[in-house]
């Protein structure tokens, strides 16, 4: 009778396998394994066990436990699906469905090298010769992101010379140099342990929740909001409660209170090779909804699609997501980081030189602003920002002079008189170096009408600086930003000169990072130029 049981619930649960009901077939599985266990334990316990009825069972178990564990892959329960698999290979160490299962589902968690081990130990079995092709398959692919993992060499470019069709490019994490420290900006925040050149990658994750919509052409409603946030934050719950070590990664983050006594963990916690220590989040097994909700209200970030700024394709799109280790990185008015969205992926680059120890820095909001509206800015964003940039520019914007400048632009002064008026002021005042980038980025929007209108340059010519000049010293002040590319791509469309091709593909590796090849930055910069044209027409 328990033999007849046992067909009954390993054919219900293998139909329900194939059926993809993943849920009822982790139940029917389990049913199957109890009884399994049971039958096992009392063969044993016989006189004078049948070695055939042993081994019969040992291999119903290990079979059972295989699929089970597929099942809850499905289901994302990855930690349970790895107990099942290494349960399986307790009772059979070289079995080619648990091994493979195994390889995909550390994979899935960015394990690359131990999911590695897994297929090459597949490859082992006399099983996979029928199953070769797919195994082969998911190999070259672990081979391929065990390698960006590694080294952080991604290269999209074959995604941007089709012009972002198709499904984006499969993408490994990744953490360069940077650790994490105490800030003096704020609580904790990110540090580059060696001097870096702009572009090059600092870290690549994945979020651990993102939530996507279509505004439909106009802004997401109250109701759209709240519908989306609802969903936003089941996605967080819901990730967190099937693995441990991301609860105990989201327990980490700020609250947005008592910022200095909050732990600095080490960054090697944020490697996926990482397992979970055991020891207990800040969390208990179900989450506390009010700090979850303070923590994705500070650290939440709004996806930036690549191709909507370059080709105007998706501006109606709208993502909201959690990716934790860009979680640390603090504001400044000099940022020296961008992040471009990849996917699910979201890639942090260097967008200017940074120095050994620098603290890694992100805009929250637009810096090619003026002191008093960056100062509205960063109270919305619930902080008073005291970088060098806003305490320069404190003494700098008390001047009368500087005063009669914003009244100027507020009665529609000329955009060459705000610049020739601002570059006669720093002269006066002795203004250097990258002092000279801040102001030139506060006032950024005369700069950039002035060099734009045909009217303006005849006007001003030689009075007012060359914009290659202004670029250089704002690019060095505050990074890369389209808006300044946009400048050094009109004047190369018109001079096609070397010298100012070879700042733009500079600029643009500060803006876009050095993910891409030569050629595939000079497609993305004609189609920045195409779009702009069109916009303008």
């Amino acid at each position: 009778m328990a033999e007849e049981l046992m067909q009954q619930l390993r054919s219900k649960a293998t139909e329900l396998l194939l059926r993809e009901e993943w849920n009822e077939s982790v139940l029917a599985y389990s049913q199957f394994i109890s009884l399994c266990q049971d039958h096992l334990q009392k063969t044993r316990d016989l006189l004078q066990p049948d070695p055939d009825d042993l081994s019969r069972l040992h291999k119903s178990l290990c079979l059972a436990l295989s699929n089970r564990a597929e099942a809850r892959s499905r289901l994302r329960e990855f930690a349970q699906a790895l107990q099942d698999c290494d349960q399986a290979l307790k009772i059979e160490s070289a079995h080619f469905k648990t091994l493979l299962c195994k390889g995909k589902i550390l994979m899935s968690l960015n394990r690359y090298a131990m999911a590695l081990d897994c297929f090459r130990a597949a490859q082992l079995d006399p099983q996979s010769c029928g199953s070769s092709e797919s195994l082969n398959g998911y190999l070259e692919k672990c081979k391929k992101l065990e390698f960006l993992a590694r080294t952080g060499a991604f290269d999209i470019s074959d995604w941007i010379a089709s012009r972002f069709q198709g499904k984006p490019p499969e993408l490994a994490e990744y953490i360069g140099p940077v650790q994490i420290r105490k800030s003096e900006i704020s609580g904790r925040g990110l540090f580059a342990t060696k001097n870096i050149d702009a572009g090059t990658l600092l870290f690549a994750t994945k979020a651990i929740a993102i939530e996507r919509s279509i505004l439909g052409g106009g802004e997401l409603n109250e109701n759209a909001q709240l519908v989306m946030w609802k969903n936003f934050i089941d996605q967080v719950n819901n990730s967190a409660s099937k693995c441990p070590k991301t609860r105990n990664l989201i327990g980490k983050l700020s609250s947005g209170e008592d910022e200095f006594d909050l732990e600095v963990p080490d960054i090697s916690l944020f490697r996926p090779e990482t397992e979970e220590d055991g020891t207990s989040s800040c969390f208990d097994e179900k989450l506390d909804a009010n700090r979850v909700l303070s923590i994705l209200d500070v650290n939440s970030l709004v996806e930036d699609g690549v191709s909507s700024k370059v080709l105007g394709k998706n501006s109606d799109y709208y993502g909201i997501g959690l990716w934790i280790l860009a979680c640390f990185i603090n504001h400044s008015c000099v940022p020296n980081a961008r992040r471009l969205h990849v996917g699910d992926h979201v890639l942090v680059h260097a967008s200017r030189d940074v120095k050994a120890g620098e603290e890694v820095t992100f805009a929250y909001f637009d810096v090619l602003s003026p002191l008093g509206k960056r100062k509205e800015m960063s109270k919305s964003w619930g902080f008073d920002c005291d970088c060098k940039r806003c305490n320069f520019e404190e003494g700098v914007f008390s001047r009368q002079e500087m005063r009669e400048i914003e009244m100027g632009i507020e009665r529609g002064m000329e955009a060459g008189g705000v610049v020739y008026r601002l570059e006669e002021g720093m002269r006066r005042w002795m203004v250097r170096g990258k002092e000279k980038g801040y102001l030139r980025a506060s006032f950024w929007a005369a700069f950039y009408e002035a060099y734009s209108s045909e009217k303006s340059a005849k006007r001003w010519g030689r009075r007012i600086p060359p914009a290659d000049s202004v670029v250089d010293s704002v690019a060095e002040a505050v990074g890369s930003d389209g808006r300044v590319l946009k400048v050094l791509l009109e004047r190369l469309k018109k001079s096609g000169g070397v010298v100012e091709a070879e700042k733009a593909l500079k600029l643009g590796r500060g803006l876009y990072g050095k993910v891409m090849k030569k050629q595939a930055m000079k497609t993305l910069l004609d189609l920045l130029v195409m779009h702009e044209q069109k916009a303008i027409s």
